[in-house]
């Protein structure tokens, strides 16, 4: 198995939702409305760039970058949802996607990012909770931040709005 890391394209859109379906559809932490937000943030022009790992040319993992809102600071982007067909998790497919996605925030003068999650797995990555930014309706270990800069702001964060999409919600 070799996998590459590009940009998504239009033709990978049905396979990206099928992904974020199957990938989030037993986890705990999950509404199941991953691939609606995705849809969501791209019809909003929301979407700073995503990607998508391919084994040959079949989809098999995808990372989301968007925009977030931080305090007064410029720059800021959540990375999210992330995800690995079932099939093919705990093959290093996830961390692939995290390192070329931070990479590339860097590249393009991110100050920072946001993610939220299990702690363990975006420890590994740098990330950590800070007391100083405030996400409301989460948990605070579950919400986390990397700043690339060493300048870590304070304040209320806030997500586009493709990510209030609620489980029962017309979509």
């Amino acid at each position: 198995m070799k996998i590459t890391v590009t940009g998504e394209t239009p033709n990978d859109l049905v396979a990206i939702d099928q992904l974020l379906t199957a990938a989030f559809l037993e986890a705990p932490h999950s509404n199941q409305c991953e691939h609606h937000i995705v849809r969501r943030l791209r019809e909003a022009g929301d979407l700073s760039f995503a990607l998508v790992a391919r084994d040959g040319d079949k989809v098999v993992g995808y990372a989301a970058v968007s925009p977030v809102a931080v305090a007064d600071e410029p720059n800021w982007y959540r990375l999210g949802p992330v995800a690995v067909i079932p099939n093919y998790q705990y093959q290093g497919i996830g961390s692939q996607l995290m390192r070329e996605a931070l990479m590339r925030m860097r590249d393009i003068g991110a100050a920072g990012c946001v993610v939220q999650g299990e702690p363990e797995y975006y420890k590994r990555f740098g990330f950590k909770a800070e007391a100083g930014l405030q996400l409301t309706h989460l948990p605070q270990e579950h919400f986390m931040a990397l700043a690339f800069d060493g300048r870590m702001p304070s304040g209320q964060v806030s997500f586009a709005d493709a990510f209030m999409v609620a489980a029962n919600s017309e979509i």
